[in-house]
């Protein structure tokens, strides 16, 4: 069994135990502070992989994104939250994994490609970590170079408002509405030997880009921030 697999395996037993308890508990407490609404449910894949990659701007985004779907989701983590032992305990029995930022981390897009493979939806949020303000800004190649490894599509997610539930360095959660809206599935155009050319992942990845700003645009409007 390669590391990988061996990974997964010791995570799936909790995962399947745990997931459902702790995104009710995380993601109800969510809803109930922000009055959250989600509009584009029917572009999300009722079965089968994709990425789902949404904007990033709070902390409260991962249970958002985990909220968009009755469906178990899977997520990246940056490393240094496993460091806590008890908080990495509870994001490994959710089927978290860690990555390592600023660096091309060949052991998590392993992990990730392992999920799409395993018919699972993927959370990954391509512009890396939070950013501020209202411009969506240039993303990571990851998502898309996942998405052509597995031949799965991307789901871009405009979500507006969470900076001001709980901005980068808040200790605690404001009650201010969220707004969510999925958009259409952007598919990448690639042959069936599930090869990644480097122009694909360009293309996918200058198109998510596009969707996502118009996503967060008629999000952030809907809150009344445009």
């Amino acid at each position: 069994m390669s590391e990988v697999d061996s990974f997964f395996a010791q995570q799936s037993f909790w995962s399947k135990a745990s997931y459902q308890f702790w995104k009710a508990i995380a993601t109800g407490f969510i809803r109930l502070m922000t009055r959250m609404t989600v509009d584009g449910k029917e572009n999300l894949p009722r079965t089968g992989s994709y990425v789902l990659a949404p904007v990033h701007r709070s902390n409260v985004d991962t249970p958002i994104a985990a909220g968009v779907t009755r469906r178990r989701m899977r997520f990246m983590g940056k490393d240094s939250m496993w460091k806590n032992k008890p908080f990495g305990w509870l994001l490994s029995s959710v089927g978290g994994f860690p990555v390592t930022r600023g660096t091309t981390d060949i052991e998590a897009l392993k992990r990730c490609i392992h999920v799409l493979n395993n018919g699972e939806p993927l959370v990954m949020f391509p512009e890396g970590e939070r950013k501020s303000g209202p411009i969506v800004q240039p993303l990571f190649e990851g998502a898309a170079y996942v998405a052509c490894r597995g031949r799965v599509p991307i789901i871009p997610v405009g979500i507006g408002g969470s900076e001001r539930v709980m901005p980068k360095g808040a200790r605690v959660i404001y009650p201010r509405k969220v707004r969510v809206i999925v958009g259409k599935p952007i598919y990448p155009q690639i042959d069936g030997n599930g090869r990644a050319p480097r122009s694909e992942v360009k293309r996918l990845t200058a198109e998510l880009h596009e969707q996502l700003q118009i996503l967060f645009d008629e999000a952030q409007t809907r809150v009344g921030l445009k």
